[in-house]
């Protein structure tokens, strides 16, 4: 079993909580922060398994393998 170390972005959106891995473009959802991260958990692991499976984990594996990793807020003004 290999441990990858990727990024969870979550954020409320109405009664439920988002969540998404960027690297990978993988979203889910949860009543609850951590009900939305297990979930992206889960998710992530189902596309990395099926990527394995059909041959594509060459493809995504910069993306798992990537140590540079940054998160910011950003302020913008729309006119």
């Amino acid at each position: 079993m290999k441990l990858y170390h990727l990024t969870a972005v979550i954020w409320k959106e109405g009664k439920h909580y988002v969540s998404k891995c960027p690297e990978l473009g993988v979203a889910s959802f949860g009543s609850t922060p951590e009900k939305a991260r297990a979930a992206l958990e889960e998710a992530v692991a189902l596309y990395v398994a099926n990527a394995r499976k059909l041959g594509l984990l060459k493809e995504i594996e910069p993306a798992l393998l990537s140590e540079a990793r940054f998160t910011a807020s950003l302020d913008v003004a729309v006119a």
